[in-house]
């Protein structure tokens, strides 16, 4: 059989960056809908509960990357990286078309959300193959001076997803009307999805295998036991412990931080409207798309880890004061209020709980808890002081509030010491806003962009897919999934609305130390 013509460098970059950005895609459709979601799938929790449980759901998605990487990187090293990569984009889109077939809790019960859990599980694991074969792929035939800004490309896919995400979510539901698209219009953004993963399939069906996998096969030489090969031999297991801790710890904490804590806290924490903030990123989305590849070229002339440690130094630097100037420019009655009456909660310390939530389940019912839960919420900083009787009361400067069971004489309060209930759209100085959001991408991409070939470096290619797959979605999935529960319980457990920052600080800061001590460069050099 003769073999297959290989594509252009550009065909290849194209097919590859093409289906990840569609894996992307289905991937984020669920977050961006989670509200809808909750309502749909888990209409007998409650609302509220409802959405906590499609949150959780959303994380469930994250937790099962690593499991993806060790199923499918080892399939990668073993059967290919074309056949791998076709599996994980069809897995991967049968499962989103799926979720736009399902049954409403309203007509299967408790059958909706079980199915909805399992398709769920099967888009984790399915992203978490995904992203080292098409990394791999572009990376095995690129020229060896061009593979950072060839790789980039990869990168650039995640923002082309949540891009093409919010633009469906957001056209189908202008088109039809809120009360269509909570009826029906929810499974669109679901069932379009399938047009993409016909085209996604078809141009990866063109594609030969890579030759650096081809001439592993010609040798005799592919693994049999990658798993062991990887993790189990000293050398192996010392380059993945490396690129976890040199990198990947920091591109989960800093991407997450720049993308999606963001929004958290611009929504939550300084009342900006939810539509405003959409929009706010996808700005800041369209922005970052060139940067991977700029920061991926950039690399191939000066080296990854000038690139990449440069990313996590302004990352490192930025937050802390970026976030205070964000408060400032979005929020500045809230600042104002903050500095002139500043809120105390007078307790029975012994009854406050550290409010780590990470599935949702969790009930914090002290009035403590409640007090710090329904500040920490609407961003407004608090100290902790013990009371006379161990009472609970939040005092605002001359006034006392006692705590009830719901803490709902809280709001009015506030309100009446010149607290905002919500930010003023008129009152945002978005210049500063959006430079201190440009600056957190430009660190994000510095460290993104080339990440994809510096990883490709670190290891040979008969156990490459399975070493660097694993690192990647524990720093990604973990470390980067986990910070919106780990930072808002830091910010109930301290008072502090930026104590959270602590949580990326710490990652970011940890990686500089191992990237400087251990991290060998190794760019334009032959990946064999």
């Amino acid at each position: 059989m003769s073999e297959a013509k290989p594509w252009s460098m550009a065909k290849v970059v194209t097919a590859s960056s093409a289906g990840t950005a569609f894996e992307w895609y289905d991937f984020f459709i669920f977050g961006a809908l989670a509200s809808t979601i909750g309502q749909v799938f888990f209409a007998g929790l409650g609302e509220t509960a409802g959405v906590i449980a499609a949150l959780g759901l959303f994380a469930a998605g994250f937790a099962f990357r690593p499991l993806g990487a060790i199923i499918f990187g080892a399939m990668g090293d073993r059967v290919g990286r074309k056949a791998t990569f076709l599996t994980t984009v069809s897995l991967m889109g049968g499962a989103t078309f799926a979720i736009g077939l399902l049954p409403t809790y309203a007509t299967a019960g408790i059958i909706a959300p079980i199915l909805l859990i399992i398709l769920r599980i099967c888009q984790g694991t399915a992203l978490g193959g995904e992203y080292g074969g098409a990394a791999i792929y572009v990376a095995e035939h690129a020229d060896d001076d061009k593979r950072g800004a060839a790789t980039g490309w990869i990168q650039s896919s995640a923002a082309f997803g949540l891009i093409a995400a919010l633009l469906v979510i957001y056209f189908t539901r202008t088109a039809i009307g809120e009360e269509a698209f909570l009826d029906w219009g929810w499974r669109v953004p679901f069932l379009v999805s399938v047009l993409l993963l016909l085209i996604s399939v078809w141009m990866r069906l063109k594609l030969s295998e890579s030759p650096a996998f081809r001439q592993l096969q010609e040798a005799g030489e592919v693994t049999k036991t990658p798993l062991r090969e990887a993790f189990a031999e000293k050398e192996s297991l010392k380059q993945v412990l490396t690129a976890f801790f040199g990198f990947m710890a920091a591109q989960g904490a800093l991407w997450y931080c720049a993308f999606f804590y963001v929004q958290v806290f611009l929504e939550r924490n300084l009342g900006v409207p939810g539509a405003e903030v959409n929009w706010i990123i996808l700005t800041v989305t369209v922005v970052s798309a060139p940067l991977y590849v700029f920061f991926g070229w950039l690399s191939d002339k000066v080296g990854r880890k000038p690139v990449m440690v440069g990313g996590m130094v302004l990352g490192l630097v930025a937050f802390w004061p970026g976030f205070h100037a964000i408060t400032e420019a979005v929020n500045p009655r809230l600042a104002a209020a903050q500095e002139a009456t500043p809120a105390v909660i007078e307790t029975d310390l012994a009854t406050c709980s550290v409010q780590f939530d990470l599935i949702g389940k969790a009930e914090f019912t002290s009035p403590c808890d409640i007090a710090s839960k329904t500040l920490s919420a609407k961003g407004i900083g608090y100290t902790k002081v013990a009371s006379d009787d161990g009472s609970t009361a939040v005092r605002l400067g001359e006034e006392r509030v006692v705590v009830t069971d719901n803490g709902d004489a809280i709001a009015p309060a506030l309100e009446a010491a010149g607290y905002p209930l919500s930010a003023d759209p008129a009152e945002i100085d978005h210049a500063t806003l959006y430079f201190w959001l440009i600056v957190f991408t430009v660190a994000a991409t510095a460290l993104y962009g080339p990440q994809a070939a510096a990883l490709v470096e670190m290891f040979p290619t008969r156990t490459r897919y399975t070493a660097m797959s694993l690192p990647y979605h524990i720093g990604t999935g973990w470390v980067g999934g986990f910070l919106p529960v780990t930072a808002f319980a830091i910010v109930a457990a301290t008072g502090n609305i930026y104590a959270g920052l602590w949580y990326p600080i710490f990652f970011i800061a940890l990686s500089i130390i191992c990237a400087l001590l251990f991290w060998k460069e190794r760019h334009g050099q032959p990946l064999h």
